[in-house]
């Protein structure tokens, strides 16, 4: 046990004071628990284990999750960041943690922005029923890419800015374990969800397979989501 608590570079101090202490605190509930978490939600849970869909459809539960555990999240990045600009002067080189976690800022900010200019949603609950997104314009197409591709790029980027973190910190032992064993139980459940075809399309899980919804005429996502392509008339 006294190993498991004892910093892992045997030859430095672990004593970072109050201010660093509860910004990785912070910094890893985010990122390691809630960021990656929403994800799975957004991703395999649009349509939940026991949703007659299409008859039940535009489940909210996996929203709620996805923009509760972000916005969630990014509360924790602030706070974590104030605290590092108010904590007194450490004898710790800034090195590649703070560029890492810069970028990754960055890229939340990048997400918040796309997530306002995403445009409108419309679709059969709307009574215009126009919609960037049910109609799938540039500007949501755009939105789709970008998303998913700064989302899991901060994702992967977040792993190396936490590691690095710890190093600089010289964290104790017994986090070197519980890190890496729940980023295996994240991975191996995104494969086993992914592989149970639990990965559906989001506007078919919104709006159905209707063939004659202009969102379900466009090609077969490469993404790994599942489209019901028969009934979307392809």
């Amino acid at each position: 046990m006294e190993w498991m608590f004892a910093p892992i570079d045997a030859t430095r101090v672990h004593d970072v004071g109050w201010h660093l202490s509860w910004h990785a605190r912070l910094m890893v509930i985010a990122w390691a628990f809630l960021v990656p978490s929403g994800v799975l939600a957004a991703r395999f849970f649009k349509i939940l284990p026991k949703q007659n869909w299409p008859e039940v459809r535009d489940s909210k539960t996996w929203w709620n999750i996805h923009r509760g555990f972000q916005y969630t999240s990014t509360v924790l990045m602030i706070t974590a960041v104030i605290l590092i600009y108010n904590a007194p002067p450490l004898n710790i080189s800034s090195g590649p943690h703070s560029y890492l976690g810069w970028i990754v800022l960055a890229l939340v900010g990048f997400q918040i922005l796309g997530g306002i200019l995403r445009g409108s949603k419309g679709g059969p609950t709307d009574k215009s029923l126009r919609g960037d997104h049910f109609d799938m314009s540039f500007k949501r197409l755009l939105f789709e890419v970008v998303h998913k591709l700064f989302g899991y790029g901060a994702l992967v980027l977040s792993v190396a800015a936490i590691l690095s973190g710890m190093w600089q910190a010289n964290a104790p032992v017994w986090m070197w374990f519980v890190l890496p064993v729940w980023w295996s139980v994240l991975i191996v459940l995104f494969m086993a969800c992914q592989r149970r075809g639990m990965a559906v399309d989001t506007y078919q899980a919104i709006w159905g397979p209707d063939p004659t919804f202009p969102g379900n005429v466009r090609k077969a996502s490469r993404t790994g989501n599942r489209q019901s392509r028969h009934e979307a008339g392809e």
